[in-house]
Parts: structure tokens; C-alpha cells; sequence
């Protein structure tokens, strides 16, 4: 039996963001990004951290990351999480199914839909450079 396994994160657990030290602490280790295929929306939770979706359709990919976590390690990250994120399997654009943070379905309305910036860092990058220019 594996003693790792790849789990996909789309937002503050990603390289260098708020969360990411919950995976370090933990030993995981970053393989690639990615994008999911397309069959998922994204919002942002109060400008924090944001939340996916898979949808059945209208969906689009979203850009993340691939990382390799020990599985004792996997209990302390999504203990660590947001309220409303959990775990499920995301599909890959390249049809491989892994475990991701996902939002639960609930966590998502009334908060603002992010999907066509196509993932959380081009999100940012927007509220960086609106910032910016006031």
C-alpha cells in the first residue's frame, strides 16, 4: 500500500501562498501544475481563499497544483482548511482522477464567481493590479 498520494490544490495551499506551509509541515512535496478538465467553476470566499465547484455543465478548467502528500499528513492539511472546502477526487485535463480541494456546494452562493479569471493566482493578480491603480 502507497504511503503517499497526489492531492491537487487550487488555491492558498498553492507554492508560496498563505496556506502553502500546511503542506511543507507536513512533508508534501510539489510535482506540477496543472488544470482540471473542463467541468468545474470557481468563486472566491470573501476574497480568502477560493472554492471549486464541478458543475454538469459550463464549466471550465481551472489551474492548479499536483503535490504528493504523506497520507498521515492528509488529515492535518484538511483540518487546517477553510471552512466549506473538503476533499473529493477532481479529474485532470489530462483525464487522471486525484484527490483536491473542492467546495461544497453551499460555501459558494451569494459570494463572487471567479471562473473566468481561470484560477485563484490570475485572480489575485487582478486584485493586485486594481489596487494598484487606485
Amino acid at each position: 500500500m502507497a504511503d503517499t498520494l497526489k492531492l491537487a490544490v487550487n488555491g492558498t495551499l498553492m507554492r508560496g501562498l498563505a496556506l502553502n506551509p500546511n503542506l511543507l509541515n507536513v512533508g508534501a512535496i510539489f510535482n506540477a501544475e496543472t488544470q482540471t478538465e473542463a467541468a468545474y467553476r470557481l468563486w472566491s470566499i470573501d476574497d480568502e481563499y477560493p472554492a471549486m465547484v464541478r458543475v454538469a455543465a459550463g464549466g471550465v478548467a481551472i489551474a492548479l497544483e499536483i503535490w504528493t502528500v504523506p497520507l498521515a499528513g492528509l488529515g492535518v492539511i484538511l483540518m487546517q482548511e477553510p471552512p466549506g472546502l473538503a476533499i473529493g477526487k477532481v479529474k485532470l485535463a489530462d483525464g487522471e482522477i486525484v484527490l483536491g480541494v473542492i467546495g461544497e456546494p453551499l460555501t459558494v452562493q451569494g459570494k463572487r464567481e471567479i471562473t473566468e479569471f481561470g484560477g485563484w493566482r490570475a485572480y489575485q493578480q487582478f486584485l493586485s493590479s486594481v489596487a494598484t491603480a487606485t
